[in-house]
């Protein structure tokens, strides 16, 4: 690993440029967190955008992606230098469309040094994360194919690789800042597995079309469209208890969760209202509803009673479907 760079302040304003660049959600929710928090949050997110681009690479072989994310993690790990990753991902992904994505791997030692200036504990808790999500979308890999995942307890271990990690990760961080939210999660950890997860299903039912154009699924067979919709919608019940879990004066973290938690409910919503779409612009919130939702999160995200009468709100779809 190189050390330091002389210029951090570079850096971390490349980080948050970039962040705008490669995800328009997270460049919204991540800077409501407080300052040390939203500097590892918009790591880790650096990084499982890494190990995305791999996985959304489709004209790499399942054996490629494997050896690449295995790279990948050994530079994160510092098992391995960080160019015995970066140029052959970059060699591999010569056809790549997506510039922003690109040149986020060739500033993955940007990245890197980001990370070591954390604390050891939130180094080790996005060490974890990374670790799993490359190793579990690694088991994934060999498994894509047009049909789907073989069953739900299948799905819901690619959710949790994908996503419900993000969820233990973002406890641990929170934890870590926050001694008052330690005492609250404790003995709930499993609702910030469900918080990653509902984000994920929201993200796997948005993209289904796109994926099924490229010759994947990532829904499980035999499963129905209104049977995973209503799984969903459980989640974000799960999700909700989780954000009130928060404590209110840590009001950065709660607006944070909450705003993705908007985001992903509204958006569900969406797609129970449409019996089937052919691309996920169908099914996309308008700008204009995402910054009017963004307005709203920071006074609804202080209030308990306000998050909840907003839940009920936007998910009606989602309620008929959950009960019949």
């Amino acid at each position: 690993m190189n050390s330091l760079e002389e210029n951090p302040h570079a850096d971390l304003a490349y980080q948050k440029t970039i962040l705008g660049s490669v995800s328009r959600t997270f460049a919204l929710t991540i800077p409501l967190l407080p300052q040390a928090i939203e500097k590892v949050v918009g790591n880790t997110y650096l990084l499982c955008r890494i190990v995305d681009t791999i996985e959304d690479a489709a004209d790499l072989s399942p054996g490629t992606k494997q050896a690449l994310s295995k790279l990948f993690l050994d530079a994160v790990l510092e098992k391995s230098s960080v160019d015995s990753f970066v140029t052959p991902c970059l060699e591999a992904l010569k056809n790549y469309s997506n510039q922003d994505e690109l040149d986020l791997i060739i500033h993955t030692p940007t990245v890197l040094r980001i990370l070591h200036t954390c604390s050891l504990s939130d180094q080790a808790a996005v060490s974890r994360c990374v670790s799993i999500m490359s190793n579990g979308m690694s088991h994934f890999h060999g498994k894509q194919n047009a049909l789907g995942l073989k069953d739900l307890q299948e799905f819901e271990e690619y959710c949790y690789v994908v996503a419900g990690v993000v969820g233990e990760l973002l406890t641990t961080i929170f934890s870590n800042h926050s001694p008052e939210f330690a005492k609250h999660i404790g003995g709930h950890e499993d609702l910030s597995i469900a918080f990653g997860q509902a984000l994920q299903m929201t993200n796997i039912l948005k993209d289904s079309p796109e994926d099924r154009a490229r010759g994947v699924s990532w829904k499980p067979t035999n499963v129905s469209q209104s049977e995973l919709l209503c799984i969903a919608y459980q989640k974000l019940e799960d999700s909700l208890r989780y954000i009130q879990l928060i404590p209110k004066q840590d009001i950065g973290m709660r607006q944070f969760c909450f705003l993705a938690f908007g985001l992903a409910a509204m958006t569900l919503s969406k797609i129970a209202n449409r019996k089937q779409f052919a691309h996920k612009d169908e099914v996309k919130l308008s700008r204009s509803t995402v910054m009017g939702f963004y307005s709203l999160t920071k006074l609804a995200a202080s209030s308990d009673i306000l998050m909840k009468v907003f839940f009920y709100l936007s998910t009606g779809s989602l309620r008929k479907l959950n009960r019949t």
